[in-house]
C-alpha cells in the first residue's frame, strides 16, 4: 500500500505541471524510440546481408574470373587481343585433384540483346548446367529447367527469368516460342520464379539482377557464341577472351570449407601468372557479417543513448525547479516526523514515474517501425517513382526486425537514467534544513 500511495503521489504532484511533465516525458519517448528503431534497422539490413551470404551457401566455394590491371601481362596483342579468366581445364583441375569438393559448376555469362517480334529486352545470357538452378535456389514458375540431355545434344533451348519473361511476352504463352538472340533463335523451355535481386556483398560478390537472366545450356553458348567477345565501348574495340566467368564448388562438409579455399587458391596459383580471378568463400562473408552485425548495434546503441542521455538532463533540471517550488512543503513534511529517506524517496518515484511514463510509451512507439518504414516505402513507390526506381535494392526491400531485447534495454536504461537524474534532486531537498525550508515564501 505505501508503495501504491507513492506512486498516486508522485503522479499528483506531476500533473500539477502538466506541460512541464509532458516535455521531460517527450524526452524519454523520443530516446526509447530512437534506440528501438535504429536496432531494428540494423538488424533488418544484416538480416538482409546474410540471408544473400546463405542463399550463396555455407558449403560453397565460389571462383570468379576477374580482369586483372592493364599493367598485367596477358599475353596476346592487338589483334588477338587478351585472354584472362578461368579455364576449362581448371574446372577438370578441381574436380581431379581437391576429392573434398563434392560438384562444381561452371558457368559462362555475357550481355546480350534478345528480342521476340517487335519486343526486346537487355538481359544476361547464362550458359550453365542444370545444377546451377539448385545451387543459385533457383525455382521454375512454369515450363522446366535445363536437362542434361540439352547439353550433350547442343539444344537451343533457353530458361527465361520472370521479367524478361513478361517484358518479351506480354499477351502470349513464352513456353515453346522462339527468342532471338544475336543470330540464334532459342526454344523456351521453362520460366524462372521471380526471385529478388542480390546486393553486392562487402565488395566481394558483385550486385545480380536474376529477374534479368536467359539461361542457356553452356555446351550451346560455347558453339553458338564462342570464348571470344568483341565489343565497343567508348570508341575503342576490344577484343576478350573468357572461356569460363564462374566455377561453383560444393564441399562436402561445412568443416572443410576453409582447408578446400586454401587448396583451390594455390592450385590456380601454380596455373595463373597474374592474378585474374576472385575466391570468394561465403562462410568466411557470414562470419563478417556477424561480427559487423554486433559493431553495427552497439555503435547505434551509443547513438541512440545520446537521446535518453538529453530526456535524463531534462528530468534533473524539472526536478530541480521542482524541488525549489516545493521548498515549504519540504519543511513541512520534515517537522511531522518525514525522515531523509522518505523525503529522497518522494521524489525518486516522481522521477521514475516520469521517466517510465516516457519508456513504456517511447516502447508503444517502437512497435510502428514496421508499419511506418512500410508507409513510407509505399509513399516513395507511388508519388516519387523515379526516385524509387535509383534506390538500392537493399533499401527497398528493407524490413525493419524487432529485437526483444531493445526494446527490454530501451525500457530499463530509461528507468536506470530517471533514477540517476533524480538522484541529486531528491539527495538535495532531503538535506534542506527544516527551519529555513518552513520560512521560505
Amino acid at each position: 500500500m505505501n508503495l501504491l500511495q507513492q506512486l498516486r503521489l508522485g503522479f499528483r504532484s506531476l500533473l500539477l505541471h502538466k506541460l512541464r511533465s509532458a516535455l521531460a516525458v517527450l524526452g524519454i519517448l523520443i530516446g526509447v524510440t530512437a534506440v528501438i528503431w535504429l536496432v531494428a534497422m540494423g538488424e533488418g539490413v544484416s538480416f538482409q546481408a546474410q540471408q544473400q551470404i546463405k542463399d550463396l551457401g555455407a558449403t560453397s566455394i565460389i571462383v570468379r574470373s576477374v580482369k586483372p590491371t592493364e599493367d598485367s601481362d596477358l599475353g596476346g596483342g592487338s589483334r588477338t587481343g587478351i585472354a584472362y579468366g578461368l579455364l576449362r581445364e581448371d574446372y577438370d583441375r578441381l574436380l581431379t585433384n581437391v576429392p573434398t569438393i563434392r560438384e562444381a559448376v561452371p558457368m559462362r555469362e555475357i550481355s546480350r540483346e534478345v528480342r521476340q517480334r517487335e519486343f526486346s529486352v537487355d538481359a544476361q545470357l547464362i550458359g550453365c548446367t542444370p545444377t546451377y538452378f539448385e545451387i543459385n535456389r533457383l525455382t521454375i514458375a512454369r515450363g522446366r529447367p535445363l536437362s542434361d540431355t540439352d547439353l550433350e545434344r547442343y539444344d537451343n533451348v533457353a530458361v527465361l527469368a520472370h521479367e524478361v519473361a513478361q517484358r518479351l511476352f506480354p499477351i502470349e504463352d513464352p513456353l515453346g516460342r522462339a527468342v532471338l538472340v544475336g543470330d540464334d533463335f532459342y526454344v523456351v523451355v521453362g520460366i524462372a520464379a521471380p526471385r529478388t535481386a542480390a546486393a553486392a556483398i562487402g565488395g566481394s560478390f558483385a550486385a545480380r539482377q536474376y529477374d534479368r537472366d536467359v539461361y542457356v545450356p553452356i555446351s550451346t553458348f560455347r558453339a553458338r557464341i564462342g570464348d571470344r567477345v568483341f565489343t565497343v565501348r567508348g570508341g575503342t574495340f576490344q577484343n576478350e577472351t573468357v572461356e569460363l566467368n564462374q566455377i561453383t564448388a560444393v564441399v562436402d562438409d561445412v568443416r572443410h570449407v576453409d582447408s578446400t579455399a586454401e587448396i583451390i587458391r594455390n592450385l590456380l596459383a601454380r596455373y595463373h601468372k597474374v592474378n585474374d580471378y576472385a575466391i570468394v568463400v561465403p562462410k568466411e562473408l557470414l562470419e563478417q557479417a556477424e561480427t559487423m552485425r554486433t559493431m553495427f548495434n552497439v555503435l547505434l546503441l551509443l547513438i541512440a543513448g545520446i537521446s535518453l542521455l538529453v530526456g535524463g538532463i531534462g528530468i534533473m533540471n524539472i526536478m530541480l525547479a521542482t524541488v525549489t517550488e516545493r521548498t515549504r512543503e519540504i519543511g513541512i513534511r520534515r517537522a511531522l516526523g518525514a525522515t531523509k529517506g522518505e523525503i529522497v524517496r518522494q521524489f525518486l518515484w516522481e522521477t521514475v514515474v516520469l521517466s517510465g511514463t516516457g519508456g513504456l510509451l517511447g516502447v508503444a512507439c517502437g512497435f510502428l517501425c514496421g508499419p511506418t518504414v512500410a508507409a513510407v516505402r509505399e509513399g516513395i513507390r507511388s508519388f516519387l517513382p523515379d526516385v524509387w526506381a535509383t534506390l538500392p535494392a537493399t533499401i527497398r526491400g528493407l524490413e525493419p526486425l524487432l529485437a526483444p531485447w531493445s526494446i527490454v534495454a530501451a525500457f530499463g536504461i530509461s528507468v536506470g537514467v530517471g533514477i540517476v537524474f533524480g538522484i541529486y534532486p531528491a539527495r538535495r531537498a532531503a538535506d534542506m534544513d527544516p527551519i529555513e525550508a518552513l520560512r521560505h515564501e
